[in-house]
């Protein structure tokens, strides 16, 4: 599991002292090639953190060596002064690794607002252990040195006729599209051409981190990035591929759905019918942003009223008088009325399914979310505390 799972990668997790808990805190990720292909996704917030500024610059010519990430600290709205941090992290790497600066990415996460001296000492201190403790068998460590409020590191894998995709993620609230609070690194050893790698990452976070919208907060220093190792020397069906990078995305998409902080219900929003994928997509996320209607799921009540009053905010083409609503299997609006009793619905499990009916088209999308709960908010009002 995880991103040394394909050939040609080595990982590391170390503490560079980051975190008060003497947890593992920077974590590097190296493409030993043959191929040292690189495409990201960033997040879509105009307020962005000093190392998407950064690697913005880097994947330009989709060329990656390697990535070094951080968690302790965002080092977002640090000024000049951060992107040069930014700069150095790279520069480090770079030395260490005999590359060029511009071709390490860089990634922070944590506190907005943190980025001092002791910050900077403390990260490039890092990539020094980190760089000299890599090794194939990294990718837990790397998994784990990300880590933030998440309770447990996530990793996926899957393996395919000769090649194979790794990942891990980091991520466990404000999840919002374009990207959430995630930082993801995936790898594979799949022979991949720049442009054909990066159209891969895209259609597939677009059907899975994208989908993914917690709290409808978005944060400042997202990335999603894929590394191409090429090493498996198999160059795979271009399909496949993006069905197997689909698939790892989705899961850890889930994964994050799943941790998200203080949450009680892993909510599942499923459009149907609709006239086309952006109107699902708009009426899921309608529901998913509601917070009337994830109060509700919190209390496990089926309160379908506050669904169709979410989705007719929307632009979408449908008749809100003609929509059916059912709850974990249970249909409590048909024809935008009353159907069966709400007594009838099982809102306990924490797995929740909500299906919508536009009955206006033959198009569909999935929006996942949670619901919000007093944990919720502690946690994040406690957060810097």
């Amino acid at each position: 599991m995880s991103v040394t799972a394909p050939q040609g990668f080595e990982a590391a997790g170390v503490a560079a002292g980051l975190k008060s808990t003497g947890k593992p805190d920077v974590a590097v990720v190296v493409n030993r090639g043959p191929r040292k292909v690189g495409a990201a996704v960033f997040t879509s917030n105009r307020a962005k953190a000093n190392p998407i500024l950064w690697s913005q610059q880097v994947i330009a010519d989709r060329t990656v060596e390697a990535i070094v990430l951080n968690s302790g600290g965002a080092n977002c709205f640090t000024g000049a002064f951060g992107f040069q941090t930014s700069h150095l992290t790279a520069e480090r790497a770079a030395e260490l690794l005999e590359v060029s600066a511009g071709d390490i990415l860089v990634c922070s996460t944590g506190l907005i607002g943190t980025g001092d001296e002791v910050f900077r000492g403390k990260v490039l201190d890092g990539v020094v252990q980190g760089i000299a403790s890599l090794s194939a068998d990294g990718g837990q460590a790397a998994a784990e040195a990300i880590m933030t409020t998440d309770t447990v590191a996530k990793t996926a894998a899957v393996a395919r006729d000769g090649w194979t995709i790794g990942a891990m993620a980091k991520g466990a609230g404000m999840l919002a599209p374009g990207l959430a609070t995630m930082l993801v690194v995936v790898t594979t050893d799949a022979d991949l051409e720049a442009a054909e790698a990066d159209a891969a990452l895209r259609r597939a976070t677009s059907v899975s981190f994208d989908r993914l919208d917690s709290d409808g907060c978005m944060s400042t220093n997202d990335q999603v990035t894929l590394l191409v190792s090429g090493a498996s020397g198999i160059r795979p069906d271009l399909d496949d591929f993006d069905v197997a990078l689909a698939e790892v995305c989705l899961d850890l998409a889930q994964k994050l759905q799943a941790d998200a902080e203080g949450a009680s219900h892993d909510i599942a929003i499923e459009v149907v019918h609709a006239a086309t994928e952006a109107d699902a997509v708009e009426v899921g996320r309608s529901v998913a942003r509601n917070n009337l209607f994830k109060a509700a799921i919190f209390g496990n009540d089926p309160n379908w009223g506050r669904v169709l009053a979410a989705i007719g905010t929307t632009s979408a083409n449908f008749n809100p008088y003609a929509v059916d609503v059912s709850m974990n299997g249970v249909r409590v609006c048909s024809d935008g009325g009353p159907d069966r009793p709400r007594e009838d619905v099982d809102l306990t499990p924490r797995a929740t399914h909500v299906l919508i009916d536009l009955k206006n088209g033959d198009q569909t999308a999935t929006i996942l979310t949670n619901d919000l709960t007093h944990d919720y908010v502690h946690e994040n009002s406690a957060y810097s505390s």
